[in-house]
């Protein structure tokens, strides 16, 4: 493609390496993107309060797409501009019919507020074993049903999370998003029509720039609408092979600093 007009880049597996720190190099690079004038965008699976420390070590301050697609996040004014939540009933329909396909589940809903760190975003039923190391609110299922999230986070630790994100199709059918970021028995659902493509959208239509003027990269499932919507899609080496198949080109491993030696074709 010509020199992009907007950078987008998935976070873990992506722009982080496996120390899930920004590399020297690949931030002096992403520091001439910015420079040059041209915005770049974190678009992760993460939660808003995930997403300051690594926007801080790239230099970003503009926005940050959250959650899959479901929150827009201003990082230098620390504000949420919107956010697309499951209401309450539907997340317990949503619920009734995963106890079904996925027997033995457990569950925990994130929320956001206003801001990043706004405290009680992240609630979990007691049986629900966090994927990553973080801390977080101990609730009943209901009460973690109460309210809306911004996505249900669904772990069975007998099962892959294809395997998971399978079954749950099967009952779900396109009635709500359902993705994955790691195959370690763990689904992300959010409402319908959520994805990292359709946040990364209304980003670009906010900057006046058309899809194939973008550029993303990103290395998992949930990365895929992304990929195909924007002009010109990367995958990383270590990405999923789901993701290999859409991508355009594919770039070096996140320890390699492959995010940087794209870029550094015209910044």
């Amino acid at each position: 493609m010509e020199k992009p007009a907007l950078v987008a880049s998935d976070v873990d597996g992506t722009i982080l390496g496996t120390n899930e720190r920004v590399s020297g190099h690949t931030a002096r690079v992403v520091g001439r993107v910015l420079a040059d004038g041209t915005p770049f965008v974190l678009v992760s699976g993460r939660p808003p309060r995930w997403v300051p420390r690594v926007a801080n070590d790239l230099g970003a301050t503009g926005y940050a797409v959250c959650a899959n697609g479901a929150v827009l996040y201003d990082v230098g004014a620390d504000r949420v501009v919107w956010q697309r939540g499951i209401s309450p009933i539907r997340l317990h329909d949503l619920v009734s019919a995963l106890d079904t396909a996925l027997p033995e589940c457990a569950v925990a809903a994130e929320r956001v507020g206003e801001r990043a760190a706004d405290v009680e975003t992240f609630v979990a039923e007691e049986r629900y074993k966090h994927a990553w190391p973080d801390s977080h609110d101990v609730a009943s299922r209901a009460e973690v049903l109460g309210h809306a999230a911004i996505k249900l986070l669904v772990r069975h630790t007998g099962m892959t999370s294809a395997e998971m994100a399978a079954a749950a199709t099967a009952v779900l059918g396109d009635e709500f998003a359902i993705t994955y970021s790691t195959n370690a028995g763990l689904i992300e659902v959010s409402e319908r029509d959520v994805t990292k493509a359709s946040g990364l959208a209304d980003v670009a239509e906010r900057l006046g720039v058309a899809a194939g003027n973008v550029i993303a990269f990103g290395d998992m499932p949930n990365d895929i609408p992304m990929l195909r919507w924007v002009g010109h899609g990367v995958a990383m080496a270590n990405a999923h092979p789901e993701l290999l198949e859409v991508a355009d080109e594919v770039t070096g491993t996140n320890d390699q600093d492959g995010v940087a030696q794209v870029l550094e074709r015209w910044f």
